[in-house]
């Protein structure tokens, strides 16, 4: 028979073993819970985020160039709008020049309500809300930007961003 002593001993090791047990086990996700709302990769949200920020100082300094940088250069890139599929990274350039032809046209860009979606470690969606304040009238909506990391970094395969009467005028 165990005596006093020795029952304390052995109570407090298991105590301990449970204890090292729950502390060093990952959690795990409920069955029902998608991959995709685990926490996202703080250091691949704060990746996107920059590439995010870097197009947004362009687009406010006018320069489309600047901005398509963090899109990915390649005719597999594709671009889906109000005026249908832009197809390849020179068709969207076209187009963002098209519809941006000068700094009065273009304004000043704000991206907000930002989500993001990790589908794999090397994949993304981001959903958010865009907004360009002119001088003539402001424009807004919506965007989900599919993004892929690259060898030189995060960069958008795919946008679909859709203009929005209520977003055009937040107030």
């Amino acid at each position: 028979m165990l005596n006093s002593r020795q029952v304390q001993i052995t109570t407090k090791f298991a105590t301990l073993l449970i204890l090292a047990f729950c502390v060093l086990t990952p959690p795990t996700r409920s069955a029902n819970e998608p991959a995709s709302r685990q926490a996202a990769p703080q250091a691949d949200v704060t990746a996107i985020r920059a590439v995010l920020d870097a197009q947004q100082q362009a687009w406010n300094r006018g320069d489309i160039d600047v901005f398509l940088t963090g899109y990915w250069h390649s005719p597999d890139l594709t671009f889906s709008g109000s005026n249908g599929i832009a197809r390849g990274w020179d068709a969207v350039l076209a187009r963002y020049k098209k519809n941006y032809p000068n700094r009065s046209a273009m304004g000043t860009l704000d991206f907000s309500n930002l989500e993001f979606r990790f589908l794999g470690p090397d994949s993304a969606l981001v959903l958010g809300h865009w907004h360009l304040k002119r001088e003539k009238d402001d424009l807004g909506g919506v965007f989900t930007l599919a993004w892929q990391r690259f060898p030189e970094g995060w960069r958008i395969i795919h946008d679909h961003t859709s203009a929005s009467p209520a977003e055009s005028n937040p107030n």
